[in-house]
């Protein structure tokens, strides 16, 4: 009888000890093999079918959230109320073709997946209850929706900051889409949005305001100015001669003026009338070097340190692209040729003047909190770089004023109450002589000049006559001049 016992004992030990190789063979050594077969989705469906906590802007509207599904497939319904007003920032949480933007980055927190989360909440890992955390934007819903009916069906960007943190309080580009289409539970509906979407002339899937780059025209002329500035090559009492145009060594193709006025005087006169010769001649002076060398003290040809990443780069050129290139040199110096911007950058770059030469780190998300309400995480704002002097930003300061006061934005920057903008036009010729013309409009601006409280840039794709007939200050100008009179007139309480 011992001796079947014994057998008996023996078999279970060596079952034991199959199931047990085997059980860490399949949750060990093939987990990643397994965890990453296309026919298994148990994973997707366990996390799916999960509540997911809402996505809320700085003003308390709610912009993504889970809803009871209505099918007997899952059980909720990830849900956007404000349609495409966020989409951009929120992105979009599907079964079957992953996350983007918010949804992505801060999944874990919106499931209730953080380490932190589930240790402050142990008790509810047993009962079932829900565990879900929530996401806190810095942006507005009401100062997003002006950008939105401001910017209309044209083809651009807005981006409003806070020039003393960064924080982001709008960011609004046309076209979008509307995520409730996408986070549907037929995955046949979503792969045939998505396919169409990225089918879609202006890149609708893309929040172009910090993931597409384009020609700055005349707005770069900050940049070029506060290099000659902190060179030491440029002041107050510099002049340049009227002139039509000029033309460079190393071509016989002259650089003109706009619509080939004359154009020439002092620092403030060149600047405010937006001249193009006197910035071209000021970049062969500076020469490459320090041209570039600039212009990276500005972060530009550096990713952006902005908390959604995935953001364009910049671009002005390397000092070996102007060997023997000294009109390209010229050209770059008042934002033209293969000089490229990102639109956030671009309001990042009033801000640092707003903010005497400091430029702080953009970021969307104010803070992360759990079920209870509990902070989680808080952003703390932070300095990227400091490409200026305070004196420099101050002078910069002075000279965007006065192209809201009598300069290209005088037709549209005067706020109300009769708060003072700061602000810099440019249009951006894309055409080459002789085709037809096409040129983006820009402005980026900020307000109130003595205590700046808000940085904005508007930028209107040249894909229309409407727009490549107009300038900058024209056409980007009232956008940005109806947002900040709404920013200003409505704080944030």
């Amino acid at each position: 009888m011992n001796a079947h016992i014994r057998k008996l004992a023996a078999g279970l030990i060596v079952c034991y000890l199959v199931l047990f190789v085997q059980l860490n063979l399949l949750q060990v050594v093939k987990r990643p093999e397994l965890a990453s077969n296309t026919n298994n989705n148990r994973g997707v469906l366990r996390d799916f079918d999960k509540p997911r906590g809402p996505i809320v802007s700085a003003d308390g509207v709610v912009v993504a959230n889970s809803l009871p599904s209505t099918d007997t497939k899952f059980k909720y319904q990830r849900a956007y109320p404000e349609g495409d007003l966020f989409a951009n920032v929120t992105g979009y949480y599907t079964y079957g073709f992953g996350a983007t933007k918010v949804e992505k980055k801060y999944s874990n927190v919106l499931a209730g997946n953080t380490g932190q989360q589930q240790l402050t909440n142990i008790t509810n890992i047993f009962s079932g209850q829900d565990n879900t955390g929530s996401v806190r934007l810095t942006m507005r819903a009401d100062l997003q929706q002006v950008a939105k009916e401001a910017l209309g069906d044209r083809e651009g960007s807005v981006v409003v900051l806070d020039p003393k943190t960064g924080a982001v309080r709008a960011m609004w580009s046309y076209p979008t889409y509307d995520p409730n289409q996408v986070a549907v539970h037929d995955n046949t509906q979503t792969k045939n949005v998505l396919t169409f979407l990225n089918a879609s002339p202006g890149k609708p899937l893309l929040a172009n305001a910090f993931q597409e780059r384009y020609m700055p025209g005349s707005t770069f002329k900050i940049i070029t100015t506060a290099i000659a500035i902190e060179a030491g090559a440029v002041n107050f009492d510099s002049t340049w001669a009227n002139e039509t145009s000029f033309t460079p060594e190393q071509t016989t193709d002259p650089i003109e003026n706009y619509n080939g006025r004359v154009c020439g005087g002092d620092l403030r006169e060149v600047f405010r009338r937006s001249c193009n010769t006197p910035f071209a001649r000021t970049a062969i002076l500076l020469g490459a070097e320090t041209m570039v060398t600039g212009a990276n003290l500005w972060g530009i040809g550096d990713p952006i340190p902005f908390d959604l990443g995935g953001g364009a780069v910049s671009h002005f050129g390397e000092v070996s692209d102007f060997d023997q290139a000294i009109p390209k040199l010229a050209i770059r110096g008042f934002g033209q040729d293969d000089n490229s911007m990102v639109p956030l950058q671009m309001a990042m770059i009033s801000a640092t003047v707003a903010n005497g030469g400091v430029s702080m780190k953009p970021y969307v998300v104010d803070a992360t909190l759990d079920h209870q309400g509990r902070v989680l995480s808080q952003t703390k704002p932070s300095v990227w770089r400091t490409p200026i002097a305070p004196q420099t930003a101050a002078m910069l300061n002075e000279l965007m004023v006065g192209v809201v006061q009598d300069g290209t934005a005088s037709c549209c920057l005067k706020l109300a109450n009769g708060i003072q903008a700061a602000a810099k036009t440019g249009t951006a010729q894309l055409n080459a002589k002789g085709q037809q013309q096409r040129s983006h409009a820009w402005i980026t601006a900020f307000a109130p000049a003595e205590n700046p409280q808000y940085a904005v840039v508007v930028m209107l794709k040249g894909t229309t006559d409407e727009v490549s007939a107009g300038t900058g200050g024209k056409l980007a100008g009232p956008i940005a001049k109806t947002i900040l009179d709404f920013a200003l007139a409505h704080p944030l309480g």
